[in-house]
């Protein structure tokens, strides 16, 4: 999508942290906004921080789980600015502690809104951003947890994993209907995700914190390099505009996702010897 100016954007998770930095991105440069998010003071604020601009934001209160709600927030927004052209599934939560002391209800919850939030609003607006035959482009937030795997956040690395094959399998759908697909994986940037036990449901509250262990595999250099979300923000426009698949908001972490491929290569390797050594 080279031209954005005046194209419609619907964001989910957008009334903080990266979600808001896209939705402050967009808006710069000339899109109309939707913000889709479950918390309704986060979307007061955001309606306060836009009402002196000239800036075309509309908020909607939305569970991405919700998948009634999520069709009314489609009919909403297209009543409000018309045809929709951007979607970005970007609504999240996380989890950091071993996958043993993990239970029914961390599953439930991280696989409800980070993976079945991405499919609910695939389900909702790839239909209508193919109807009306423009084109137009769907940006998936995953994480490096998506690329790599990371002790202490296996629960959250299966949703964000899936993400990422959905993104890469959808990209080379879509391609022919003008659809361009970015997935966003970034690495640890300023935002409340830490907090994102405000947002549990009641029945998936277990009653410790979901940061209940420190993130073991990540070292200092990974630690350092929090980003602002603005320049995630940024990163994605750029992303859209010039139609990339991958956005890497971390470059300098490459080396671990490197760590994977090579152990992969040597897998490959290894049992090719062990099939020719078998004769088969």
């Amino acid at each position: 999508m080279k031209e954005v100016a005046g194209k419609v954007a619907f964001v989910t998770g957008g009334a903080s942290g990266i979600g808001l930095a896209m939705v402050r991105s967009f808006s710069a440069a000339g899109m109309k906004v939707v913000v889709g998010d479950i918390e309704q003071d986060a979307l007061a604020a955001v309606e306060r921080s836009f009402e002196n601009s000239n800036a075309e934001v509309h908020t909607i209160a939305v569970d991405v789980t919700d998948r009634d709600a999520m069709a009314a927030a489609a009919d909403e927004a297209e009543a409000t600015f018309g045809k929709i052209h951007v979607l970005c599934n970007n609504a999240g939560v996380a989890l950091v502690d071993a996958i043993e002391n993990a239970d029914y209800r961390d599953w439930d919850w991280l696989i409800g809104v980070n993976l079945n939030g991405v499919v609910n609003g695939l389900q909702t607006f790839l239909p209508r951003i193919r109807r009306h035959g423009e084109g137009g482009h769907i940006v998936n937030t995953a994480s490096l947890a998506g690329v790599t795997s990371i002790p202490g956040f296996g629960v959250y690395n299966a949703t964000k994993w899936a993400v990422v094959g959905i993104s890469e399998t959808l990209r080379k759908e879509q391609a022919a209907n003008g659809i361009g697909v970015s997935v966003l994986c970034p690495g640890i940037v300023n935002t409340n995700i830490g907090a994102a036990d405000r947002n549990r449901p009641v029945e998936l509250v277990t009653g410790r914190p979901s940061f209940a262990a420190s993130p073991k595999g990540l070292d200092v250099q990974t630690l350092e390099g929090v980003l602002d979300p603005s320049v995630v923000g940024d990163m994605v426009l750029t992303a859209i505009v010039e139609n990339d698949l991958y956005i890497f908001t971390h470059p300098e972490l490459q080396p671990m996702s490197d760590a994977r491929f090579e152990e992969m290569n040597r897998a490959f390797d290894r049992w090719r010897s062990w099939r020719e050594a078998h004769g088969v």
